[in-house]
């Protein structure tokens, strides 16, 4: 039987969004399945070396639960990202869910293979010093060629 295959873009840079390209990612490549992520727009931030400034926001996400309920105007008030951030690295960890850059590594062990689309590092003038070992740069149609034989190709 022929490996399965899949290929996910990853288009956003925020840290709920960050998640489930990672985890899908890793997911299957335990499964055997061959992986490959294509990073574009905001979500070449999760191939940076430093995820630190990876953040949550609570404004524009109605479906995020807050441990108060507050009005959609609080969201707007200077440190309520942070604050979000904050509160959400912080329960992730008590749950025992990996960290972004655990994430990360546990799918370039897997052999996940990450593309960062080169027209966007282009276009925000990135240097490839900017993002970590292992990063193939290439466009649209180089994975294009991958995900059109791939059993599963997501959009996140």
């Amino acid at each position: 039987m022929a490996t399965k295959k899949m290929a996910i873009i990853a288009t956003k840079g925020a840290l709920d969004m960050a998640y489930p390209p990672l985890i899908l990612a890793s997911t299957a490549a335990a499964l055997g399945w061959d992986v490959q992520i294509f990073f574009t727009f905001y979500g070449l931030q999760l191939l940076r070396k430093d995820l630190s400034g990876i953040a949550i926001s609570p404004l524009a996400n109605p479906a995020m639960p807050m441990p108060v309920p507050m009005p959609v105007i609080v969201s707007v008030l200077p440190g309520m990202q942070a604050m979000a951030t904050s509160m959400m690295k912080a329960k992730m960890k008590k749950k025992g869910v990996a960290s972004l850059a655990e994430l990360r590594d546990l799918c370039q062990e897997a052999d996940v293979k990450f593309i960062a689309c080169q027209m966007t590092v282009d276009l925000f003038e990135f240097e490839k010093s900017d993002f970590i070992d292992g990063v193939e740069y290439g466009g649209a149609a180089m994975f294009m060629k991958f995900a059109g034989e791939t059993d599963v190709c997501l959009f996140i």
